[in-house]
Parts: C-alpha cells; structure tokens; sequence
C-alpha cells in the first residue's frame, strides 16, 4: 500500500510539471503562445522570428474576398507574408503575421525586431481576414496590420492600405480623427472617443517622438499622428 501511494505521487507530480507552460530564451519567463494562425505553435527565438516569404497558398486562402480582392492595383507576387515577435503591455510574447508590400518588407522586419526588443508593446498582430476584413472590427480590437484592399473611408480614393503600403499599430488607443463641418468628430473606432484625449495616460499609446515614430521615421514612412488636416495616430505610410 506505501510503495502503491509513492507511486501515485510521482505520477501526479510528472503529470503537473509536464503542463506548465514553455519558457522563453528571453530571461527564461513564461510566456503565451499566440493563436494568430491556429494556436499552439512554439514561439521562435528572436532570431528566427522574423520573416518574409511570398503569400502560401494556405494564407493566400485565408485572404480571398477578404482582404484580398480581385482588382488591377495589385498582384499576389507584390506581396510577402511576415511573422514577426511581438510583445504586450504585460511582456508576453507572441508570434505575430502581417502581410504587406515586398517593397517595404525588409523594413518592416527592421523596424518591428527593434520594436521587440526594446518591448515596445504591440497587443495583436493578425491579419484582418481574421475578423471578416472589416476594418472597424479589427481596430476595436486592437489589431496592427497592414495590407487591406479598401478605400479611404469616405472616399473613392484607394487607401495605401490596399497596396500594402502603411501600417496601424494598437489602433483602438490611436484613432483616426477628423473633425467634422459641424464640430463635432469623426472617430474609428466608433469605441476610440476616451483616447482622442492624448494628454492622457493609457496603454498602447503612440506619442510623438517615441521609438516606433523615430524608427518608422528613418525607413522613409509618414506619421498619420502629425497630420494637420486630421489626426491618425495608429498610421504609418510610405
């Protein structure tokens, strides 16, 4: 009876330890693994975290009459399909996707590593076929993305956007915001209104001169947050 508790101890105690979760090679804390692409895969080390390629077939997929439509502005082999580190307000790390213009791929890579390791916090990085390609829907939820083949809203006008061209980073605490005829503001997203107020304090906020302004800066990309005519502090454009 002794010998047949000891054993049920130990098998309780392999059993616990072999689900706690996986740690990082980054100060050796746990950390979450991202379902962006299906969940459940191990998060790379920072080296190999950060990568471009052509569209696959299975993300090609994903986008069709998404964020991919048939059009004559942009082709399939335009595009490159990123996966790039990312970490929260509360230092988790996930393994974020992206697809954008291969001209500005290389960039994006530079840019979005030295954002990782100086835990810039980024909380969501999916692309927005994961939220039907509705772009009110994806900023609600705070995703950073980049190519969506739309127009400006409001306008007939094609967005850089739709040729992967600019990037919205933590857009429900950046908001885009146009002052109407009428005085009053035009905010997306629609839930944005308590972080028009940029004196305040909150999470996730893009602020002039800070590390993703200064880096998207020196790749040749426009800040929307210094814009005169409106104000769209999640955009950056080249």
């Amino acid at each position: 009876m002794r010998l047949t508790g000891a054993l049920l101890i130990c098998a309780l105690i392999l059993a616990f330890t072999s689900c706690r979760p996986g740690r990082n090679a980054v100060g050796q804390q746990e950390v979450a693994v991202s379902t962006a692409a299906g969940g459940g895969e191990e998060i790379p080390d920072a080296e190999q975290g950060f990568t471009s390629q052509p569209i696959p077939d299975d993300v090609w997929q994903r986008m069709q009459g998404l964020s991919w439509k048939d059009n004559d502005d942009i082709s399939r082999e335009d595009l490159r399909y990123l996966r790039m580190l990312h970490k929260d307000a509360e230092g988790r790390v996930h393994n974020g996707e992206m697809v954008c213009n291969k001209a500005i791929a290389e960039d994006l890579l530079e840019i979005f590593k030295a954002l990782y390791e100086a835990s810039y916090p980024i909380e969501r990085m999916v692309l927005p076929d994961e939220y039907g390609a509705e772009d009110e829907v994806q900023m609600r939820a705070n995703n950073t993305s980049c190519f969506l083949y739309r127009r400006i809203s409001g306008s007939a006008k094609l967005s850089r956007h739709a040729l992967g061209m600019a990037v919205d980073i933590n857009p429900l605490y950046n908001p885009y915001v146009k002052q109407r005829k009428d005085g009053t503001l035009f905010i997306q997203p629609e839930t944005a209104a308590p972080y028009c107020d940029r004196s305040a304090e909150f999470p996730y906020k893009i602020v002039e001169g800070d590390l993703a302004c200064r880096l998207f800066a020196a790749h040749g990309f426009e800040w929307g947050g210094a814009w005169t005519s409106l104000k769209d502090y999640q955009h950056f454009e080249r």
